[in-house]
């Protein structure tokens, strides 16, 4: 097979890469690339390195083609990842701690986490959202809204 991303180390390039693959404290995933990265330099095929390495030969492809496309620090690191969006802004947040806070509607004992959905939903402070969600805002905020005092 050919391959399309010819990968060819500097000198440079290869002595940091054996020094990096020396080091005692790298990601586990960074040492796998900067091993690809030799192996491949040093003319073995995709399928012999994901054999020895057991990875995939799609890693292997992936690694030869990044560092090709941007060189050695984008072969090797990670690209950032962005994340979801947050359901709710600060004003919304502070909304659900002080209601979650606050004495429960009538007929209930208590804030139940669906409950506190309805309400931000209610109220239009978002679309829709789930109790999953308010449950772990809750939680990094330290309060619970479906907890019951169980002695």
């Amino acid at each position: 097979m050919i391959q399309k991303h010819r990968v060819q180390l500097s000198q440079t390039e290869k002595q940091e890469l054996i020094k990096l693959t020396k080091k005692g404290k790298i990601s586990a995933r960074k040492l796998r690339r900067a091993q690809i990265l030799l192996l491949t330099d040093a003319g073995h095929k995709d399928e012999e390195i994901a054999t020895m390495l057991h990875l995939g030969v799609a890693t292997v492809e992936r690694t030869r083609k990044k560092f090709v496309k941007g060189g050695l620090d984008f072969a090797l690191n990670e690209c950032p990842r962005p994340g979801a969006v947050k359901k709710l802004d600060r004003k919304a947040e502070e909304f659900l701690i002080a209601t979650a806070s606050s004495n429960p509607p009538p007929g209930k004992d208590c804030w139940t986490t669906q409950l506190l959905a309805e309400k931000l939903v209610q109220l239009q402070l978002v679309e829709s959202i789930s109790a999953e969600t308010v449950r772990l805002l809750l939680k990094k905020r330290a309060l619970n809204g479906d907890s019951k005092n169980k002695d």
